[in-house]
């Protein structure tokens, strides 16, 4: 310190002092002294200034000041006793947020494209020609199954049924005299009264009259029906749609416009495609036991076009049985109660169509697995030293915002979903529990330390 002293008292001239000590260089100096060097740079100052400057001139008190502060500023640099004392185990670590995997079982479902068709569907058209005299319900209302829906004129077909009725009871009053001539004639062709011949032709006129009852019978039948045809009732119930015509308006039978559409809209179906390759992987699934059916009946969800759930669930009906040659797809059919009538036909709509239970499977959060440059899945996790790792993961299907791995993970693997890019491969990390929310793939919080090591996670 007194040689650093005397080196500043010889001070060269001023212009050579200013090129070492001027007022900015000093402030820059003391600026890069830590703050655990500010005690020791105030005591070198009080101690040693005031003996050793009095003669000094001005440029040289400036130089001995600079000098003697950073004398004592290294001087009193020492190391702090407790930059040594503390724990080596949680300097430097980063915290990452993890999940405990565990088994579970998981139920597969399908998420299925498809669109609402009504279980029944009848095009009203005439059957008889005439003039519509009213129309008997309301557009866009429920009718019943042998509801009255248009009223033709029926004047002209009761005409024709009463002509039928007399044509009728002509016939009828011809068979008496023919049975009682050819019974007559039965019994004198055996006394050779009467020729053969005109006892055959007894018999004939007796058939012959029998015939014309039947024809007029039959002729009776048929303008009913008609007749009956004039008032065009609903082949099936449910509801009608508007209506192509007005009363007044001349149908003819058998016309290709139609009078008006009837759909039965309780229960309604949803008719879904699956291609044959995903169908394929489910049946041989089921057959290695991968893959356990729940019951008899396929239980389906559906989601709405606007990404409501629709409050009842339904069951797959049927699947056809032979696959589209140019889209390569399966129709499935599901069947859903339609009480509100919120489903209608043409709606496009989204099925969860559930094809089994997985046992023992492991659910890693999306937000946790990245691709490589291979296109890989990777994930990174802690091993038991707390050290990241990197792993290779097989992902059969992503089941809501989880994937659904087949190898590459073990029971209690602990995987980071939060703060990888603070962390390095081999480098020792602190994991702290959190809570994923399967639905969004968000990070919800820290799991408390008592819930830690309790169960699995649920499957979404």
């Amino acid at each position: 310190m007194i040689e650093a002293l005397s080196a500043a008292a010889s001070a060269p001239s001023p212009s050579n002092l200013h090129e070492v000590s001027t007022p900015d260089q000093w402030a820059a100096g003391k600026s890069r002294v830590s703050s655990h060097c500010a005690p020791a740079l105030r005591l070198g100052v009080a101690r040693r200034t005031p003996s050793r400057v009095k003669h000094l001139s001005s440029h040289s008190t400036i130089a001995v000041i600079a000098a003697l502060a950073f004398a004592a500023a290294l001087a009193g640099c020492k190391p702090r006793s407790d930059d040594h004392g503390a724990d080596p185990a949680g300097v430097g670590r980063p915290e990452v947020g993890i999940v405990t995997l565990r088994p579970q079982a998981v139920v597969m479902t399908a998420e299925l494209p498809g669109r609402v068709v009504a279980s029944q569907t009848a095009e009203v058209r005439p059957q008889v020609s005439g003039i519509v005299q009213q129309r008997l319900f309301t557009e866009g209302g429920e009718v019943g199954e042998g509801a009255s829906l248009y009223q033709i004129d029926p004047a002209p077909y009761k005409a024709a049924y009463d002509s039928a009725i007399a044509a009728l009871q002509k016939a009828e009053a011809a068979v008496p005299s023919a049975q009682a001539k050819s019974e007559r004639y039965q019994g004198l062709v055996k006394q050779s009264a009467v020729s053969k011949q005109d006892f055959d032709d007894s018999v004939a006129a007796l058939a012959q009259a029998k015939a014309e009852v039947a024809a007029a019978k039959a002729a009776v039948e048929t303008a009913r029906i008609n007749l009956d045809y004039t008032t065009i009732k609903a082949p099936i119930g449910g509801r009608t749609d508007r209506s192509s015509l007005t009363p007044g308006a001349l149908v003819t039978a058998g016309q290709t416009g139609l009078l008006t559409t009837i759909r039965t809209l309780d229960p309604i179906f949803v008719d879904v495609i699956q291609s044959s390759t995903n169908l394929l992987n489910l049946r041989q699934a089921i057959e290695a036991g991968r893959l356990k059916v729940t019951g008899p009946h396929v239980a389906v969800k559906l989601k709405l076009e606007n990404g409501a759930i629709y409050p009842l669930a339904g069951k797959l009906e049927f699947s056809e049985a032979n696959v589209s040659t140019t889209t390569g797809t399966v129709t499935l059919r599901a069947v859903f109660p339609n009480p509100q009538r919120l489903l209608l036909p043409g709606m496009y709509a989204r099925a969860v169509v559930e094809e089994g239970v997985a046992p023992a499977s492991f659910l890693v959060p999306q937000r946790a697995v990245t691709r490589n440059v291979k296109g890989e899945a990777i994930a990174t996790f802690l091993d038991k030293d707390g050290k990241a790792e990197q792993r290779v993961l097989s992902v059969i299907r992503s089941i809501g915002n989880n994937w659904l791995i087949g190898d590459g993970v073990r029971d209690g693997d602990r995987v980071i979903v939060e703060g990888t890019q603070h962390v390095r491969l081999g480098q020792k990390a602190i994991g702290a529990e959190v809570v994923v929310d399967d639905a969004t793939g968000e990070v919800l919080g820290r799991l408390p330390p008592q819930r830690r090591l309790a169960s699995p996670r649920a499957a979404p």
